[in-house]
């Protein structure tokens, strides 16, 4: 499975690295991992809603310019659906078996994804109702995929 994580911004937290590092390096033995940084729109602190939109317009034209025709779209949203690991682990491994072997998630920036990369999205997951900074999210998804391996796999770690 090739599986990208296409993110906006850059990440700057040496603790953040270490930890996706970590989860990319334990990753290598079930699929190809990837993540694609876009640039975050610079913005003013106090914004309209209509400079919102635009902020989030500008980021998703970039995410979606990262993502291949044939790939599987996962975007993270509030949102979106809430699965356990065995679901999500569940959903991973139809994936693979009924030939989407190309996976993108979508880790939008701090005002979240465009209406265009939602209607891009092939499914909206949600990891919580509260919100976390996307550079976190780098690391609980990166986790939460190798969890989903090893569950696949009946392999320890996941309880």
């Amino acid at each position: 499975m090739n599986i990208t994580i296409v993110a906006v911004g850059k990440l700057k937290e040496k603790y953040l690295k270490q930890g996706i590092a970590e989860y990319m390096k334990r990753l290598t033995v079930y699929a190809k991992v990837s993540i694609v940084e876009v640039a975050d729109e610079k913005a003013p602190e106090n914004m309209s809603e209509a400079e919102m939109v635009e902020v989030k317009q500008k980021e998703g034209e970039r995410i979606l310019r990262s993502i291949k025709p044939d790939t599987f779209v996962i975007t993270l949203e509030i949102n979106g659906k809430m699965l356990s690991s065995e679901q999500f682990a569940a959903k991973m491994d139809e994936l693979a078996t009924y030939g989407k072997s190309k996976v993108a998630f979508v880790i939008g920036g701090s005002l979240g994804i465009s209406e265009a990369v939602q209607e891009r999205s092939d499914l909206a997951l949600s990891f919580s109702k509260m919100t976390f900074p996307h550079q976190v999210m780098r690391l609980v998804l990166l986790e939460q995929v190798y969890r989903g391996f090893r569950i696949v796999r009946g392999e320890p770690y996941h309880k």
